[in-house]
């Protein structure tokens, strides 16, 4: 038995693994990583996979960067961990005052959690417990989109409209409003995608003028519902959803936990509708991959309506790890990543190269709705029923025997892959997705 063999019966033996039947690794092993260097991944036995999906789109600035890496040295010598209750660090100030400072000063409070899904359980009690300090406690329910993923917390699931995450556990779940997803592939004959997005905020605009009384807020993956098989939408609907909830008084809270950190393009994903929501989620990109943090961005009018000399009045929520040092620097490093690098404008030209080198897969004809936002690429298999069941797995093993990291959701293939692809880079995953695809899709 190799390393890897090795590893992985190890792993499949005592790791319970995420989001994942165990049952299928006695047929797919299990990836065993070494280490990783830039876009590339190697296992045990020093095969190399590009990481085509940014790890879980998180990883944007590529596996081992030394500049974070630096900063997470730096930092080890100097504090590791404090608990925020009551003490403060100079990174989680920093970190505070520097995305405070992309939104122009709109949302310049940071509350600091660890992964996504605790980021919106955040905004959704934020915003409840807002309401119930200015005296409307009957706004406890919330509006989600369809086909929306928001997280797998009890909480988070009550605003995620994904069946396979859903139903098992229904019975602990109060459920949210489901309206309209403004998904552009819904597109009817002579419909442009801002069709889409209006018809889709007049479901939400019927439910707000029936429920706004008892609605605190709706969420909004702004641009690209990602789980829903990067369903992508016009900016026009963030401008809709926020006159809506100026209109009638509901929350607008951006969940860009994927979306943001310059995935779509720019750094906020709301920008591109001129639009800033009242709560953002942040999390994945903003360390760089390398540590879990996640946050919540708020209004100086939210702050203040738990300003107060009464407990009860403060927001209720902790975690041991909140603000920790390490995570914080690690994102101070991939902010100043953005501002050095200029990251955004020279995404424009790698988006460029790899849009050109999948251009024969555009041109497929068992490709549908061939898309892009900024650094997100997505297609959709034209497959028979049968074989959708088996497609994801059957593209997933066929492109790591091309020395790629590819996941698909559903019928949609997609590329997150971080920013730092080379032309070379961009040229072999093109032609090895091509590859991989033709098997699957042509056996």
């Amino acid at each position: 038995m190799n390393a890897t063999h090795d590893i992985a019966a190890r792993s499949l033996a005592a790791v319970w693994h995420p989001c994942t039947q165990m049952q299928h690794h006695e047929t797919v092993p299990l990836v065993p990583v070494s280490h990783g260097r830039g876009a590339w991944l190697f296992d045990a036995d020093g095969k190399r996979y590009l990481d085509a999906i940014s790890s879980w789109w998180v990883n944007l600035f590529g596996h081992a960067n030394p500049r974070i890496n630096a900063a997470l040295k730096d930092q080890l010598d100097l504090l590791e961990h404090a608990m925020l209750a009551g003490f403060t660090h100079e990174p989680v100030i920093r970190l505070s005052e520097q995305l405070g400072a992309l939104t122009g000063g709109v949302l310049g409070h940071c509350f600091y959690a660890s992964d996504g899904a605790s980021a919106v359980e955040i905004a959704l009690k934020m915003s409840f417990h807002y309401w119930r300090n200015s005296g409307q406690g009957e706004k406890r329910e919330f509006v989600c989109l369809q086909g929306s993923y928001h997280g797998e917390t009890i909480g988070a699931l009550a605003v995620t409209d994904v069946a396979l995450f859903r139903d098992a556990y229904g019975p602990l779940v109060q459920r949210a409003h489901v309206v309209a997803s403004p998904d552009a592939r819904q597109a009817q004959p002579g419909e442009t995608a801002a069709d889409v997005a209006r018809r889709a905020a007049q479901d939400l605009e019927r439910l707000l003028q029936e429920r706004s009384g008892n609605i605190a807020a709706i969420i909004v993956e702004p641009l690209v519902q990602c789980a829903a098989g990067m369903a992508m939408h016009d900016p026009v609907y963030l401008q809709e959803v926020r006159r809506l909830c100026d209109t009638y008084g509901v929350h607008l809270i951006a969940d860009e936990i994927a979306v943001g950190c310059g995935r779509t393009g720019s750094f906020f994903a709301c920008e591109q509708a001129g639009i800033w929501p009242d709560f953002v989620c942040l999390s994945k990109g903003i360390s760089g991959g390398y540590l879990p943090l996640s946050l919540v961005m708020t209004r100086d009018a939210i702050y203040q309506a738990f300003y107060d000399t009464d407990v009860r009045r403060g927001f209720l929520h902790s975690h041991s790890y909140t603000g920790n040092p390490l995570a914080c620097r690690a994102a101070l490093a991939t902010l100043a990543i953005f501002e050095d690098d200029k990251v955004l404008e020279r995404n424009r030209e790698r988006a460029a190269q790899l849009t050109a080198a999948l251009t024969p897969l555009r041109e497929h004809r068992r490709v549908k709705h061939f898309r892009r936002q900024g650094m997100i690429w997505a297609f959709d298999a034209d497959i028979p029923d049968d074989a959708a069941a088996s497609f994801p797995r059957r593209i997933f093993t066929q492109a790591l025997q091309r020395e790629l990291l590819v996941r698909p959701i559903g019928r949609t293939v997609y590329l997150m892959p971080p920013y730092i692809l080379d032309p070379e880079d961009s040229a072999l995953l093109g032609a090895r997705l091509l590859d991989v695809f033709n098997d699957v899709v042509e056996a």
